[in-house]
């Protein structure tokens, strides 16, 4: 599945970066994502949410070049009532060509070209 149709029913300007850290070549990006019905993963959302929310993945494997990216240490983030931790929303998100992914948010404007990239639904919360 492309990144495109996996992205389907996933609102990223209202799913919460959790984490980013580098994986060998792959820019990691953890989530808590927003779907809606659209998307295969969505459940009926809990009586206190919005839109049914899932933890998730974005990556983007073969980096071959990154610019933009700051470090978590220079970056504060929100923590909710209930202890967790994020780093705000996906403000934007555009490919211009196949492989060159720009991405914006508390963590930069994000400009890469990778090879391959994914999204993941990781649990079922």
């Amino acid at each position: 599945m492309d990144l495109k149709s996996s992205l389907y029913g996933v609102d990223l300007t209202d799913s919460f970066v959790l984490d980013w850290r580098y994986q060998g070549d792959s820019l990691i990006f953890d989530l808590e994502a927003s779907l809606w019905p659209e998307n295969v993963a969505y459940e009926t959302p809990k009586p206190n949410e919005y839109t049914c929310y899932k933890k998730a993945r974005l990556v983007f494997a073969g980096v071959r070049k990154i610019s933009g990216l700051k470090q978590k240490e220079d970056i504060v983030p929100t923590k909710d009532q209930d202890g967790s931790v994020d780093y705000g929303c996906i403000d934007s998100y555009h490919h211009r060509e196949p492989t060159t992914h720009i991405l914006c948010g508390n963590f930069g404007r994000v400009e890469l070209v990778c090879t391959s990239t994914l999204f993941e639904v990781i649990s079922t919360k």
